[in-house]
């Protein structure tokens, strides 16, 4: 089953590629600083930035085919998901001591990700479920 090529599911693709791929930029080029202030391990910055990179290709890939299929939009919302989980976990888990900057941003991006998962479920519901009459 397919997606229309200019629905919803597309800008919702498209603005989290956007602000993905800014975060992978931000999180591997700056992991030495915003350890510092952030109170987050360098390590876990800087992959978390290179685990976004191929996330980031298959959201453009998705978005680029001519119809993106509803399975890879569905693998992308349980993705978006999962993330939310992670970093909920990271900050329960008592394994890193973020400082309350650190905790806002970690809070913060996990609520931008639940967004965009929030959108592209609404975005594949109104695309693939037929509408009532």
């Amino acid at each position: 089953m397919s997606l229309s090529p200019d629905s919803l599911i597309r800008r919702t693709l498209l603005l989290d590629a956007a602000m993905s791929g800014a975060c992978a930029v931000l999180l591997v080029a700056g992991a030495g600083t915003l350890a510092g202030l952030l109170g987050l391990p360098e390590d876990l910055l800087f992959t978390s930035g290179l685990v976004l990179v191929p996330f980031v290709g298959l959201l453009v890939w998705l978005m680029r085919a001519g119809s993106p299929s509803a399975i890879g939009v569905r693998a992308v919302i349980a993705i978006n998901l999962a993330w939310v989980a992670a970093s909920a976990a990271l900050l329960i888990s008592g394994l890193v001591d973020p400082t309350p900057f650190g905790t806002a941003f970690v809070i913060v991006q996990a609520a931008a990700v639940l967004v965009f998962a929030e959108l592209q479920i609404i975005a594949i519901r109104r695309t693939v479920l037929p509408r009532a009459a």
